[in-house]
């Protein structure tokens, strides 16, 4: 069976790349930020030429970002993957309002910012009876949809399903941050052994996350850029 007949799949390579094949789109994606500097939205800037097998850049050093250029054998990148291979029902912490739960697990979290701005965020306007408003259950939802990563869900109901953004197979190249692998791509890990498999994930590109291969925001302090 070729690649292409099982699916769109990511394959971490020991200390090396992201090998991706099933030829998953490649796209750049950007925050829209408000006058503020707080994340508003995401937009699509470009779709990258690919072919059906290619490799992601994991160690950050790549001249040819974010396609690997074997710098990763040179530069002495530790690819140890420590992120947690439990599910993510078993470390979720539920917050339940009116109309809406919101649950939420801290430790595959990326820090893009989008569950707050200057003046809430979502665990406050989830407390007391907040969520009675539909204005209020409607931004929550707008900011757990953009969360990047999935740390945030939300579900209408605590025993329901929970509700997703419609999202294509694809990965999106975050400017100066992590890939943002949408669509329920399969992810494995470098001994072979699958990811949970979700909507939402955020992979580590700039080699220095204590969380890989997943982001954990390390981008933002040891000065990652694409140039």
């Amino acid at each position: 069976m070729s690649p292409d007949d099982e699916g769109p799949k990511i394959a971490v390579r020991p200390n090396g790349p992201y090998i991706v094949t099933g030829e998953l789109p490649v796209v750049r994606r950007r925050v829209v930020e408000s006058e503020s500097g707080e994340p508003l939205t995401w937009q699509t800037t470009a779709e990258l030429e690919t072919t059906p097998v290619y490799a992601l850049c994991r160690c950050g050093g790549s001249s040819n970002k974010p396609f690997c250029d074997s710098t990763h054998k040179k530069n002495g990148f530790d690819g140890t993957e420590t992120a947690p291979d439990d599910a993510y029902e078993a470390r979720q912490k539920t917050y339940v309002g009116t109309g809406l739960v919101v649950r939420d697990d801290r430790s595959i979290c990326e820090h893009a910012g989008f569950c707050g701005n200057r003046l809430t965020n979502v665990w406050k306007l989830m407390r007391g009876d907040a969520t009675e408003d539909s204005i209020t259950r409607a931004q929550v939802m707008s900011m757990v949809e953009h969360c990047p990563s999935g740390a945030l869900t939300y579900r209408l109901e605590a025993d329901g399903a929970d509700v997703e953004p419609d999202y294509r197979p694809e990965v999106g190249v975050v400017t100066d941050g992590p890939l943002f692998v949408s669509g329920r791509v399969v992810v494995e890990r470098a001994d072979g052994r699958a990811f949970e498999t979700r909507n939402r994930v955020t992979l580590c590109r700039c080699g220095g996350s204590a969380n890989k291969p997943l982001c954990d925001g390390s981008h933002k302090e040891n000065g990652f850029r694409d140039g």
